[in-house]
């Protein structure tokens, strides 16, 4: 049954807060005088405005002399009660609330303005009183230590230099942004982390606002596959079977092209869509890419980024906070980035705004030469976590493929295959023609045998 928060209720409410100066302090984050009845509205805004003015609660002959309501304190008031008035006055500030933005929310859908309701509804929910202490930061410093390092993340990138410089690689419920240069490859970068991520078994989703469904699938396709673009197209039969194959094995995704200026609230009604139509457990999130992205929360002109994207990073943040998810995503070097070999946050178009909210900001170096000798080059702009600011990644690129990998000296390499293995003995055993023409049968065949045991060792190796 609904609980009846009469002026009677209301005015107890008052008297218990100044009888017991403390309860007051512990609510007085949530404490609105317009929730209250109009009778006693004048009290609640007079009990706000001497307390914030003078740090004390005001005297009941203060409240009835300002305000001509009568305010009594409750003499012998037990401690006991505290907790009921604490539990009751949430729940009755939590209902007035709601019932007012429910109010709002009528008349701005009257007027055709959609995006404010769910906020106004969603703040009003959300009231609570702080009960939580904090972190004890003495009582177990490991417990603490686990807890940061190992809840929700780090996850690898599947570049082991880029995860050092992360002290271990991306975690939830942060904000990750690559920026470059028009054609710099921020959504290869996107693709070949998501590529990445899929192979850890991870599922999630890549929402282009820029690139159609169809080509950001045939990109992942060439790096998954190791067939170009053009291979691809003159033996799709080949590439659906090295797709399929590979799916087994991979978590799930999803590829998503949305409008740009879609804002937040697009890109949340998909990812809850396609998690009660698919059952999927979304993992991680790519935005493509933050700048064509408006905000929720107010209305802005598109070509004042500055503000634009100041909401809209802190609402993607809280996006990735509330779904508990990886989120990358990226955005545009100005102009002045186009001859720079060193990145600061000047160079990011519409400046230091989105790079106040973001945990991560990597800047893509590279370039067409850099490309076709196979190179690309990733800086650390600005890191929340770890001491990594300023640090370059060089990664290997393969123009046909369009695959990011990490050739890591420090890291795991990958293992030859025997293929591999072969070609390169092949290679490495050629002698030169006078030299041959000199050594005996014998000799070759002794070679031949030496070369045949390394082989067959080399073998045996890799089936272990």
């Amino acid at each position: 049954m609904l609980k009846d928060y009469n002026s009677d209720v209301q005015k107890l409410f008052l008297q218990m807060m100044i009888t017991n100066a403390e309860l007051y302090t512990r609510v007085m984050n949530i404490m609105n005088p317009e929730n209250f009845d109009r009778s006693l509205r004048p009290a609640a805004e007079f009990i706000v405005e001497h307390t914030a003015k003078h740090s004390v609660m005001p005297d009941p002959l203060q409240i009835k002399a300002t305000t001509g309501t009568i305010i009594e304190p409750i003499p012998d008031l037990a401690e006991g009660h505290n907790d009921w008035f604490l539990e009751e006055f949430e729940k009755f500030t939590k209902r007035q609330e709601l019932e007012r933005a429910i109010l709002k929310a009528a008349d701005l859908l009257e007027k055709g303005e959609f995006d404010p309701v769910e906020k106004l509804v969603k703040d009003a929910v959300q009231i609570s009183l702080q009960r939580d202490m904090g972190t004890d930061y003495f009582a177990d410093p490991k417990e603490r230590l686990n807890k940061y390092f190992n809840a929700g993340g780090q996850v690898s990138t599947g570049w082991p230099q880029l995860d050092r410089v992360m002290y271990g690689g991306m975690s939830r419920g942060e904000l990750n942004i690559f920026a470059g240069g028009s054609g710099s490859g921020k959504s290869l970068v996107m693709m070949n982390i998501a590529l990445n991520w899929l192979k850890q078994g991870l599922s999630g989703v890549y929402i282009t606002l820029e690139l159609s469904e169809e080509l950001t699938s045939l990109r992942t396709d060439a790096m998954l596959t190791s067939m170009s673009t053009k291979d691809i197209r003159k033996n799709m039969d080949d590439a659906e079977l090295r797709v399929k194959m590979a799916g087994k094995k991979m978590g799930q995704y999803r590829v998503k092209n949305l409008p740009a200026q879609s804002n937040v609230n697009a890109i949340r009604s998909y990812i809850k869509e396609v998690q009660i139509q698919t059952g999927i457990r979304i993992d991680f999130v790519m935005v493509d890419y933050l700048d064509l992205v408006m905000p929720v929360s107010v209305k802005v002109n598109p070509n004042d980024q500055f503000i634009k994207d100041k909401y809209v990073s802190e609402e993607l943040r809280n996006l990735a906070k509330e779904l508990g998810v990886l989120l990358v995503t990226a955005s545009q070097l100005n102009r002045s980035a186009v001859e720079e070999i060193e990145f600061d946050h000047s160079h990011i178009a519409g400046g230091i705004s989105k790079i106040n909210t973001a945990d991560y900001v990597f800047g893509i170096f590279t370039s067409r030469s850099m490309r076709e000798r196979g190179k690309y080059q990733i800086q650390c702009m600005k890191s929340r976590s770890s001491t990594g600011v300023g640090q370059k990644i060089d990664l290997e690129y393969n123009m046909e493929t369009m695959r990011i990998t990490d050739d890591d000296p420090d890291g795991d390499k990958q293992q030859p295959t025997p293929n591999q293995i072969l070609s390169k003995i092949k290679t490495t055993s050629t002698v030169n023609d006078t030299i041959q023409e000199n050594v005996q049968p014998l000799e070759k065949k002794v070679t031949g045998d030496v070369q045949a045991a390394k082989l067959k060792s080399l073998l045996s190796s890799l089936k272990k």
